[in-house]
């Protein structure tokens, strides 16, 4: 379970603890601040709670300091925010017992509580969407010697986005299956700052980390959504082209741009704000952000693609070797 030391962990833990069904044989929290002080704060359990570090290299580093200490057959990932349901250890046994060799994970499910009176803001939407995500760490087990074989989870993915993914693909390349369990976890939505929409455009970095590393098919491999980036690309060339021509004053070919700037811009904040529950406070920030996303995100996919452009794409056969190790 990695962690920041947000408030949430506790919860977690106690709520693990009081969870029916045979007690893990260890229960490791891997403190992910880069200087972890003042210590965590953990609530009494029944099952002894083992702090690690990992030094603020981000989750997938974190998780990897986890399942390294681990001497199990199976080990389990939480995220520190979730909330294991009252039977959740009794399920999770239930879930791997007799699963077969060439079965390498189970999936818990995700439930996120929406208010029933009012449509979903863009936040919360944004974390409802997990309830239907694959493969992701928020409740997802794994067999120790097979993540021992493919090298764990990959560091170079430093948020936690993309990393469990990247581990499926590689789990999946070479030659298991991964399954859905019936445990279940709450994923309650956190609170979210004005800005947190465009701040989750550095995710756009990690798809280009994606695309590099598994290939233009990643996304319906992995399950995820096709994204908007073409889209954002053309509203940023757009707005660049417009400014760019109203510069060198030509103004009619600066309107036409502009005018596609702005239908695309509209379009994108039309569609966040009808979803939403339209109070004034959420369709200003869907205004705000709908122009600031678009370049933003292609900004952070350029930033990938450089960054990355000398990563070697996946290969079963060169990137594992059985379960001996791993070598990129």
């Amino acid at each position: 379970m990695p962690t920041v030391g947000r408030t949430s962990l506790v919860r977690c833990l106690v709520a693990l603890d009081t969870s029916r069904g045979p007690a893990p044989e260890a229960v490791f929290v891997v403190d992910d601040r880069r200087y972890p002080d003042p210590p965590l704060v953990l609530p009494p359990t029944s099952v002894p709670v083992k702090v690690l570090l990992s030094g603020g290299r981000g989750p997938a580093a974190a998780r990897n300091v986890g399942w390294r200490a681990a001497a199990s057959t199976w080990v389990a990932f939480l995220d520190d925010d979730v909330v294991p349901g009252p039977t959740w250890l009794e399920q999770l046994n239930d879930d791997v017992r007799d699963l077969p060799d060439h079965v390498a994970g189970s999936q818990g499910r995700v439930r996120v509580p929406l208010p029933p009176e009012r449509r979903p803001t863009d936040a919360e939407r944004g974390t409802a969407a997990l309830a239907h995500a694959r493969w992701i760490t928020a409740d997802m087990a794994y067999r120790t010697d097979v993540l021992a074989e493919v090298g764990g989870f990959d560091e170079r993915f430093r948020r936690a986005y993309r990393e469990d993914s990247d581990l499926a693909l590689r789990v999946c390349g070479a030659g298991y299956e991964l399954v859905a369990g019936d445990r279940e976890v709450l994923h309650p939505v956190r609170p979210s700052g004005f800005f947190a929409s465009v701040r989750a455009q550095a995710g756009n970095a990690d798809d280009a980390l994606m695309r590099r590393r598994h290939g233009r098919t990643w996304r319906r491999r992995a399950g995820a959504s096709p994204g908007r980036l073409r889209l954002h690309a053309v509203t940023t060339a757009a707005g660049a082209t417009a400014l760019g021509l109203a510069a060198r004053r030509r103004r009619i070919a600066a309107l036409v741009a502009g005018a596609v700037w702005a239908g695309l811009t509209g379009e994108f904040a039309a569609r966040r704000i009808v979803a939403g529950p339209r109070t004034p406070t959420e369709v200003a920030r869907m205004a705000v952000t709908s122009v600031l996303i678009p370049p933003v995100a292609c900004a952070y996919r350029v930033l990938g693609a450089i960054r990355h452009a000398r990563v070697r794409p996946y290969s079963p056969t060169r990137d594992h070797r059985g379960p001996r190790g791993w070598t990129r």
